[in-house]
């Protein structure tokens, strides 16, 4: 029975329990009970299995199987905690049980439980001292726990039993080197670093680690003529990496601009075809030297024919004199080009000046001079009119000046001029999602998903964030929010997916040695919530659920009853057949969406059929109308919330967001704290403004609040106001940024708020035009 649960014959062990289980004798044995369970909730049979495992663990609680049993259960619907304390009472009864504790280890990573891991896998090393994993094991829990020091120590004595010839390649080994190697870095003995990188340099396999991590070692050791050796044998390795220039520049130490453009000047005679060299000077130099190496950089660029330039430009665009030479060079470039052909000496192809054109598309696109761009891209198009790059700048000027439908209609020429591009494709899809052209962008990507399953359906399954994010903000504009927050639940789903998959690497790194890898996939992991996928999509649940719950929907029944009753006869008519054929209409779709559900489900089922590896029931499906009727939005926002405030503290938005939430929730104390971590990044920003007079004003106008609240409310609130109240606040406000149109916007839309009359600073057409800016600025 344990075999075929060990080798996923889930069927052929539940014959051999009912051969135990059909015997009178054995009828109620916990132990086969729990297996029993077990492996039915492998089948898929969740509520069954519980059931049998629970009944298992009454008729033996003293039974070691039975308790880790109801772990894997627990673990298996990712209720950690529990699984936990269920190997905990396993180990009662058998304290050294080695598959209890190494299924006990991997949950007290997974929940980052450092010290307990440290336990466990000490008493996995006093079990099993000759096998390799239970001394890494151990030595990563010491370095998770930044004990450098006796990490590195156990490492060394770990490394001392492994009988491996200098002269023989092992990868493993050589892998355990480099990770003790980076132990000792971490733990500050850069000395000690350095001789283990020169003793064991034979034995590493990856030769680039060890020269760059030298490099690094001697210039923290301060000796740099050796660094200087290193980065100048890793710049003839690879002249374009950035990070071996820093390195030379650190090594060499220059005092001046002068001596360190020397640095480079002597690299362009080494590397007369290199970019990067040329391209790093640019950061530094000003006035004339500066035009002088520009000149030099762009004349290579677009002779070549290199499209990325303006990309490689963009961080000098801070620099208003740098703005200015790169425009006179650039224009004076296209316009010698066509008055003669050349920069100067040598006559150039056609391209050159195609290139030029292109560039200063992007150039005055990144300016505002939108005419100015589309007249340059227009012309690159008329001679050259198969390009698709210049469709592309083309779509994005469009999209810059906030025409975003004619945006997505360029794309899609660009998309037509090469069907076989996926690059393309995604762009496209992704400009027709801004546009609200939802239908047709999954179109757009159904070309270049699996044939038999819906794009959409697909998409989700590969983890296609992007176009998830871009159709929620598409549903949330149509105020669709049902659909919008369905895709935002399914982005939260993938990101507990990457969590709960991190589960496997545990036991495979330390089985393959990638150790720097799994030191720093555990981190990455720490903060995955960090990432900008996941902020779009909390960012955009939230102001859903926000909106829900100021207004809630309503019946469309109801809705439209009140709407017909103001109708004559003949537009009522007209408005039931409209209706009728709507109702049609959406009937047919319905029945062929239900027939390729139908479909799938039968493919899926057989799938399931053959496959018995199949782990887990299926996940509660996601309905949009339900999502959207949820009966308390605001705590769907706080689960949204709760990463953020934890993880993208740097940005004012959160600290604003989780204001709006605590603001309904009517909590004082953590409005305050989400206006005073605002206040501290962006004092003046306009939503944080209305935020503080909202704030001033709710606690002003609130009478039951605790004694203690009061005071400490009280206190805070004459810290950030002074003696002012919120009309004399937001009427100083509104003085100090008279010339913002946002701030003004956002004074006057505070002012209308604190007072019983309405009192605009704003003409009513301008104050209609500054709302829409504001509305997508902030809202």
């Amino acid at each position: 029975m344990l075999r075929c649960y060990e080798h996923k014959q889930y069927r052929n062990g539940l014959k051999f329990c009912k051969q135990i289980l059909g015997n009178p004798k054995f009828a109620e044995h916990g132990e086969t009970l729990a297996m029993k369970g077990l492996t039915l909730n492998c089948l898929g049979k969740k509520e069954e299995a519980y059931e049998l495992v629970r009944r298992g663990l009454r008729n033996d609680l003293k039974s070691h199987v039975c308790w880790h049993v109801y772990g894997l259960l627990q673990r298996s619907d990712k209720k950690y905690d529990e699984a936990i304390k269920c190997y905990r009472n396993a180990l009662k009864w058998d304290k050294d049980n080695l598959q209890i504790l190494r299924d006990l280890s991997l949950l007290q990573i997974q929940m980052r439980d450092l010290e307990g891991y440290r336990e466990t896998r000490y008493q996995l090393l006093q079990l099993r001292p000759a096998q390799r994993a239970s001394w890494i094991g151990y030595a990563v829990a010491y370095h998770l726990l930044e004990d450098f020091e006796m990490a590195a120590k156990i490492v060394e004595e770990f490394r001392k039993t492994q009988q491996t010839s200098p002269d023989k390649v092992d990868y493993e080994y050589s892998e355990l080197l480099l990770y003790q190697n980076q132990v000792l870095r971490e733990a500050g003995l850069h000395k000690e670093a350095l001789d283990h990188l020169n003793n064991y340099e034979k034995q590493i396999c990856d030769k680039l680690a060890v020269e760059e991590t030298r490099g690094e070692l001697l210039l923290k050791l301060e000796r740099p003529e050796e660094a200087l050796e290193v980065y100048s044998r890793l710049q003839e390795r690879n002249p374009e990496n950035w990070a071996y220039y820093q390195g030379l520049e650190k090594s060499l130490k220059p005092g001046s601009v002068e001596e360190r453009l020397k640095i480079f000047e002597d690299s362009w005679v080494k590397f007369p075809k290199g970019l990067v060299p040329r391209r790093l000077p640019l950061s530094f130099l000003t006035g004339e030297k500066f035009r002088e190496c520009l000149d030099s950089y762009l004349r290579m660029n677009f002779s070549k024919g290199c499209p990325p330039v303006f990309t490689t430009l963009k961080s000098l665009y801070t620099d208003k004199e740098k703005v200015t030479i790169i425009e006179d060079l650039v224009v004076g470039y296209e316009r010698s080009l066509k008055g003669c052909r050349m920069f100067c000496e040598n006559e150039e192809p056609p391209t050159t000046l195609l290139w030029v054109q292109y560039f200063l598309a992007q150039h005055f696109d990144f300016k505002g001079q939108t005419s100015l761009a589309l007249e340059y891209i227009n012309t690159a198009i008329d001679s050259t009119p198969t390009l698709i790059e210049l469709f592309l700048i083309k779509a994005k000027i469009y999209k810059h000046a906030g025409n975003i439908k004619e945006a997505a209609r360029w794309m899609d020429e660009a998309q037509a001029l090469d069907t076989a591009d996926r690059f393309i494709n995604s762009k496209c899809a992704k400009y027709m999602l801004k546009a609200g052209l939802i239908k047709e962008a999954e179109e757009m990507c159904s070309k270049f998903t699996r044939e038999g399953t819906s794009a959409v359906e697909n998409l989700n399954e590969m983890q296609c964030m992007w176009f998830q994010t871009e159709c929620a903000l598409a549903y949330k504009a149509m105020s669709k929010f049902g659909d919008a927050l369905k895709k935002c639940h399914e982005i939260e789903r993938h990101f507990v997916e990457i969590t709960d998959d991190q589960f496997d690497f545990h036991t495979y790194c330390m089985r393959k040695m990638t150790l720097r890898s799994y030191v720093d996939l555990l981190k990455l992991e720490d903060v995955l919530r960090q990432h900008p996928f996941y902020y779009k999509a909390a960012r955009t649940a939230i102001q859903i659920y926000l909106a829900l719950h100021d207004k809630p929907l309503t019946d469309d029944n109801k809705e439209s009853q009140a709407d017909t009753e103001n109708l004559t006869d003949k537009e009522l008519k007209k408005l039931r057949n409209k209706q009728r054929r709507a109702q049609k209409k959406a009937q047919l779709e319905e029945e062929k969406k239900n027939a390729e559900k139908e479909k799938q489900l039968k493919n899926q089922k057989k799938k399931k059929e053959d496959d018995d590896e199949e782990i887990g029931g299926p996940k509660e499906e996601l309905i949009p109308d339900k999502l959207a009727k949820v009966e308390n939005p605001l705590e769907e926002a706080v689960k949204f919330m709760i990463p953020l405030k934890n993880l993208v503290r740097n940005k004012i938005e959160t600290h604003l967001l989780a204001f709006e939430i605590y603001f309904r929730k009517e909590k004082y104390l953590l409005m305050l704290q989400s206006i005073k971590r605002a206040i501290v990044m962006e004092p003046s920003n306009p939503w944080l403004h209305q935020c503080l007079v909202r704030f001033f004003k709710k606690v002003s106008e609130s009478a039951a609040l605790a004694t203690a609240v009061r005071t400490v409310l009280k206190q805070e609130i004459s810290r950030l106001f002074g003696e002012s109240n919120p009309q004399s606040f937001n009427k100083n406000y509104l003085s100090q940024h008279s010339s913002s149109i946002p701030h003004r916007l956002a004074g006057t839309y505070t002012h209308t708020h604190t007072h019983t009359h309405t009192h605009t600073h704003i003409p009513g057409e301008a104050c209609y035009i500054v709302f829409l800016y504001y509305h997508i600025q902030f809202i």
